[in-house]
């Protein structure tokens, strides 16, 4: 097929603009040819499992799914009853960016709670932890959180450890919303389980999309009773892959080795970059009217810019407005960033803020 894109094209819009990591390619035709069991009775399925219990533990389980919204939505699923509620912050994934799926295909309500950060706290949560037995009140059981956050910040494993302990000791279970949790592992120099099973998490959703894969998600559970119905229910939201092996082999590939750290460390790395260059700018004055609204934890800057640099800067850079009203922008870095993509931005706000 003829490529019908520039492929020269740059931006700092999402991670999910990037194409997939060569490795991971790779990978997916080397589980091509011949025939495999359909629906994750295959071989690649059977050795995400082993790779998800080397990173996770005993027990853990993964199951495959096509995105991070299905990821969510079935997890949740699958950890509340009719009558159950999510508690997570107002800027979290599940609230603001799937369309309402987790209420409309998952039939659950979400509790939402204002966070400067983008993080929960215990405090936080009992802001909506309350009412169980109130026949009139849908039931706080699950606390979500999303790690790295929607705001790139991050939560130290302590932090989890705190809303795993508060959640379970009201009787409520821990989701983590993984879909950028390769990065949050590469900025807290710590292995997964760390933060996820070791910290308390009940189960969570396993990004790879953002991470160099090419639609390719996964549900682990951690701890079995705390999730029912699964396998029934991935099938209900029409997320069981009938050639899995696809899936699954994209997985291994970055998670059977370090790739999913190294794609996660360069794209962190380019953040700080990007950041620093522009520090660096406001600092000797080539840069100007630039103000950052989150430490940059993680590959995303967030930050605020003068009247009409967003929309001249997008002539040649794509990147998504975030609070337009404030004028606050968020700018994202992917494993295939380059230092030349990021310091031929860097100059582009320098030129942009400094135009009259």
């Amino acid at each position: 097929m003829t490529t019908l894109h520039d492929t020269a094209l740059r931006g700092f819009a999402s991670d999910n603009y990037s194409g997939v990591h060569p490795d991971v390619l790779a990978a997916i035709a080397a589980a091509n040819g011949g025939h495999q069991s359909a629906y994750g009775a295959d071989e690649y399925t059977a050795r995400l499992q082993e790779v998800v219990t080397a990173h996770f533990g005993a027990g853990a389980e993964a199951s495959p799914v096509f995105n991070g919204t299905g990821a969510n939505v079935t997890g949740l699923q699958s950890m509340l009853p009719r009558w159950g509620a999510v508690i997570a912050a107002a800027t979290a994934h599940i609230n603001v960016d799937e369309g309402g799926a987790p209420e409309r295909v998952g039939g659950m309500k979400l509790l939402t709670v204002p966070s400067e950060d983008g993080k929960l706290t215990p405090e936080l949560v009992d802001r909506e932890a309350w009412g169980w037995g109130d026949e009139h009140r849908a039931q706080p059981l699950v606390v979500s959180i999303t790690q790295s956050t929607e705001l790139g910040t991050v939560y130290t494993p302590d932090e989890i450890r705190a809303l795993a302990d508060h959640a379970h000791g009201h009787g409520m279970r821990l989701h983590l919303d993984g879909a950028r949790i390769a990065n949050a592992a590469a900025s807290l120099d710590v292995p997964l389980a760390a933060f996820t099973r070791d910290a308390g998490v009940d189960v969570l959703s396993l990004g790879g999309t953002k991470n160099g894969a090419l639609g390719a998600e996964a549900i682990v559970v951690l701890d079995p009773e705390a999730s029912t119905g699964l396998t029934y229910l991935r099938k209900l939201n029409m997320q069981l892959a009938s050639k899995m092996r696809f899936l699954s082999a994209q997985l291994v590939a970055l998670l059977e080795g370090d790739l999913w750290l190294q794609n996660a460390r360069h794209a962190n790395s380019m953040a700080q970059r990007l950041r620093a260059g522009v520090e660096a700018g406001l600092a000797d004055g080539s840069v100007q009217g630039v103000t950052f609204t989150q430490p940059t934890q993680s590959n995303g800057v967030f930050a605020t810019l003068p009247a009409g640099v967003a929309d001249r800067l997008r002539e040649s850079f794509r990147f998504y407005d975030w609070d337009a009203l404030r004028r606050e922008v968020r700018w994202m870095c992917s494993f295939d960033t380059t230092e030349q993509d990021v310091d031929a931005f860097v100059a582009a706000i320098a030129r942009e803020t400094r135009t009259p």
